[in-house]
């Protein structure tokens, strides 16, 4: 609903559908190549994006996995945790924090798992135990989505050997896996819309620093990927996009790359707190005693 909100309110051609981000190099549009500085040159950039932002340039030529090209002089990269356009700002990944979270998807809840709709009756549900967790929330439509939260390897979703698309695999790992748990919980793995998917999640180094471009930046998960036990990640990045425009229009601002340098260290600073808050936030509900501590925690201990 939000996302339909946000579109309707853009002017009609402002969205370029079809448009998956392959690659882009410093420099005029190929259009324009013929227009450019003696010695300015274009980069294939998809082996090294660093190599991309080193030439003396006012904007980037953008291409497409459909064929196409644009040239833009200011990229704003909010393509998400595994953002395609954060190699060409900086070196700098994030750190794996030990934790993956197993996705599921009940569709007509109601009808299908009546037990567990009865208990969400709409709304949230956070089971702990064992350094284990179930989270799951009930959507307007009667969608249930779920999460088994749990330490892990980085690469568990390869090494397993599960398959995430057979329920009933599914239903034999939990049983082993959460062994001790509930079998109230059965029901959502064996009425899942297939496959499950494994989501390792990872989190910024909370020191993350670089040298601001003169026309490319990032925000949102793009910028600052962290654990969702904060439940900001959302509002982080609609934070980041407002203060963006606000500093883009300030009179105070002379100029693109004074405005994004402006935005970036102030977007760093309040991500890196909210990333640390996230982080201790997922070892309590992973700990031994996460009932005891979440319990405090939400009465205020």
């Amino acid at each position: 609903v939000l996302r339909r909100m946000l579109l309707d309110s853009l002017k009609p051609g402002t969205v370029l559908w079809d448009s998956h981000f392959i690659s882009m190099e410093a420099g005029q549009s190929m259009d324009a190549k013929s227009r450019m500085n003696p010695g300015t040159m274009l980069r294939d950039s998809r082996e090294n994006p660093k190599e991309a932002n080193q030439s003396d340039h006012q904007g980037w030529t953008m291409h497409f996995k459909n064929g196409s090209s644009t040239y833009a002089d200011l990229v704003i990269a909010a393509d998400g945790a595994n953002s395609k356009l954060r190699p060409y700002v900086t070196d700098i990944k994030p750190f794996f924090s030990g934790i993956t979270m197993l996705e599921g998807n009940v569709y007509d809840a109601e009808k299908k798992v009546p037990n567990i709709s009865a208990l969400l009756k709409g709304g949230k549900i956070m089971a702990f135990g064992n350094k284990q967790d179930i989270l799951m929330g009930q959507k307007g439509n009667g969608e249930i989505g779920f999460y088994a939260s749990f330490y892990s390897d980085e690469d568990w979703a390869k090494t397993s050997g599960i398959n995430f698309s057979d329920n009933e695999a599914m239903l034999s790992w939990f049983k082993k896996e959460y062994a001790g748990w509930s079998h109230v919980w059965d029901e959502l793995f064996l009425q899942a819309t297939t496959p499950f998917i494994p989501r390792p999640i990872y989190c910024i180094p909370f020191d993350q620093a670089w040298e601001p471009l003169p026309n490319l930046t990032l925000l949102g998960d793009a910028a600052h990927v962290m654990p969702p036990f904060a439940g900001e990640g959302v509002n982080m990045a609609m934070l980041d996009a407002l203060e963006l425009s606000e500093v883009f229009a300030s009179p105070g601002v002379n100029s693109l790359h004074h405005a994004i340098a402006q935005y970036e260290i102030s977007m760093r600073k309040r991500a890196s707190s909210i990333a640390k808050e996230s982080l201790e936030n997922g070892q309590r509900m992973h700990a031994e005693n996460a009932l005891e501590t979440m319990l405090d925690f939400f009465q205020g201990k």
